[in-house]
């Protein structure tokens, strides 16, 4: 589990960022509804977590994406790959240090202030009660708040750039890493989208 750093800046929306991609019409069309354990383990293979676990969050999971429209290819693959390298679609992740705002959930929420700001958002008091930020009920809303509203990251899904989705989610600057999600990302857009289209782009900018 990796630790996002605190206070970074909101990634950028703007319609300029949109249009960067030739590929972005085509990942707007509508892809399934939801997902399931094998298309997990199709995208993303070992990493994904033991069945049951994974399983039982899959409801709350498809839901959370549903109501944050995560529903095109691009931004599954893109919200996907992100939960497979931070939780192991295991919404009981949690990080491995003993800080009290240690990261935990799909997303691995990590900081004081990101579990204030969540906490507000949903009217419950993470910073007194941070262990319900991995519980059933919160894990997956707090990852499609963190998706959504902390950070507005379907528009670079839809830009097919993983490095600027990298640099939004917020954990240290890592080329191994970014790498690896981005192997990962190609392999759900395969699966999500029948092919792996051109344009994607890897590499965090300079300041993320």
């Amino acid at each position: 589990m990796r630790h996002r750093i605190l206070g970074l800046v909101a990634a950028s929306t703007s319609a300029a960022l949109l249009a960067l991609s030739p590929a972005t019409a085509a990942g707007t069309e509508p892809a399934r509804t939801s997902v399931t354990y094998a298309d997990l383990v199709a995208m993303f293979g070992e990493k994904v977590g033991d069945r049951r676990a994974v399983e039982t969050g899959l409801p709350s999971l498809n839901r959370a994406m549903a109501e944050g429209q995560i529903t095109t290819a691009y931004r599954q693959a893109a919200y996907l790959t992100t939960l497979a390298n931070e939780s192991s679609f295991r919404h009981d992740a949690k990080g491995g240090d003993k800080r009290k705002y240690t990261g935990r959930g799909y997303i691995q929420l990590t900081g004081e202030a990101n579990y204030a700001d969540a906490g507000a958002y949903f009217g419950i008091d993470l910073r007194r009660r941070p262990e319900l930020a991995r519980s059933l009920d919160h894990s997956a809303p707090i990852s499609r708040w963190y998706w959504t509203v902390a950070r507005d990251i379907n528009p670079l899904a839809d830009a097919l750039d993983m490095g600027r989705v990298n640099a939004a989610i917020g954990y240290p600057r890592n080329k191994s890493e970014d790498a690896e999600r981005c192997r990962d990302f190609k392999s759900a857009l395969k699966h999500l989208h029948g092919s792996v289209p051109k344009g994607i782009r890897c590499t965090r900018p300079a300041s993320g």
